[in-house]
């Protein structure tokens, strides 16, 4: 039985972030804050705190660890180095790979990213990452949108995640798309 059949069976309609069982969340990022020693919160829509965002300093290859608001490590991302195409992983609190995210070698028109999920469907981002417009997409539907659109105050984004989605691993997805581009 999940949290929304438990709200459910209790006649709530929120979660544990205040978002109704079953509707979108929205977070606010902001761009090209990551580099190296670079600490950053990213808010939900009610503007409260809800990820962590840790650059590592003084590290060889470029690593972010996201922790929830309690200070809880819940996920890093690593560079891969000595590839043939941009690669980044992203593991979980115990060290296992969660996602690798690879750039496609081609891509004429717009900005195309496999993410490779380990206990979930292969992922699919497309659109203008540089400018953060583009979706992810799984088995033909959206997962997450990621857009400016919401946002009018400049150097501002929002990530939109589908409901029954994990928005650590889609929010950790979106930050190693972020570096991944900027870089």
């Amino acid at each position: 039985m999940g949290l929304r059949d438990r709200l459910k069976d209790r006649g709530e309609t929120s979660g544990p972030s205040g978002h109704k069982a079953g509707s979108e969340q929205r977070y606010k990022m902001r761009e090209r804050i990551i580099s190296i020693g670079d600490d950053y919160w990213i808010e939900n829509e009610a503007g409260e705190r809800a990820f962590f965002i840790d650059g590592k300093a003084l590290r060889v290859r470029e690593t972010l660890n996201i922790k929830d608001a309690q200070g809880n490590d819940l996920y890093k991302i690593r560079e891969k180095m000595l590839r043939v195409r941009d690669t980044m992983d992203i593991e979980d609190a115990e060290g296992r790979t969660a996602a690798s995210i690879k750039k496609a070698l081609i891509t004429p028109l717009r900005d195309r990213f496999k993410v490779e999920v380990a206990n979930g469907p292969e992922m699919d981002v497309q659109g203008n990452i540089m400018r953060h417009e583009y979706n992810i997409e799984a088995g033909g539907g959206k997962v997450a949108e990621v857009s400016k659109k919401w946002f009018r105050v400049r150097d501002t984004y929002g990530v939109e995640i589908s409901p029954g989605q994990n928005a650590a691993l889609i929010l950790a997805i979106t930050v190693a798309l972020d570096q991944m581009a900027h870089d």
